[in-house]
């Protein structure tokens, strides 16, 4: 059962794919992975990413204190900058047009222990994509493992909206007509 909670969505493809997040902690790591497939340009899905930058996409009520995220894109959210915050990561690495890692802001990482995560547009062809999201997180023991636990679930249930909502918005404005 944890190792479906470990990764929804994602292919053996996906699975196997190394990105930049995984190399900001050392030591026994927890990869969750999340991956949903776009019918939409990776460029635009990227754009949509971006977004991540105003809003979380996710469960606005929980995560964004009532206010919707937008539903429109906003104009200079995917120029992304190193240092830059965005949810729980401080970004430390971006590929424009591909993909951004960061490692978990302090307040994140004294609850959960050292996270760091890789959102990333892989292309399948020039008008489909998959919208990915690799997490890793410090293997913890004793009664700190349950804190693990807990964000895995509650990540698999976050990051299940998001990236669905992500992938409705890309493929709405792709969409002739």
């Amino acid at each position: 059962m944890l190792d479906r909670m470990r990764n929804w969505g994602g292919t053996e493809a996906d699975l196997a794919r190394h990105y930049p997040g995984e190399d900001y902690l050392t030591g026994p790591v927890e990869r969750l992975t999340r991956a949903v497939t776009v019918q939409a340009p990776a460029a635009a899905t990227y754009r949509w990413l971006c977004q991540l930058a105003v809003a979380p996409y996710s469960y606005d009520l929980l995560d964004n204190r009532g206010r919707r995220s937008p539903a429109e894109l906003t104009p200079g959210a995917d120029q992304l900058r190193i240092g830059q915050r965005l949810m729980v990561f401080e970004l430390r690495e971006i590929d424009p047009g591909h993909s951004f890692s960061g490692r978990g802001l302090p307040a994140a990482e004294r609850l959960f222990g050292p996270i760091a995560g890789t959102y990333a547009v892989e292309p399948i062809d020039p008008h489909r994509c998959r919208l990915l999201c690799r997490l890793v997180m410090a293997r913890r023991r004793g009664p700190a493992r349950l804190l693990t636990l807990a964000l895995v679930c509650g990540d698999l249930i976050m990051m299940r909206k998001q990236l669905r909502t992500l992938k409705s918005h890309a493929e709405r404005d792709s969409s002739p007509g």
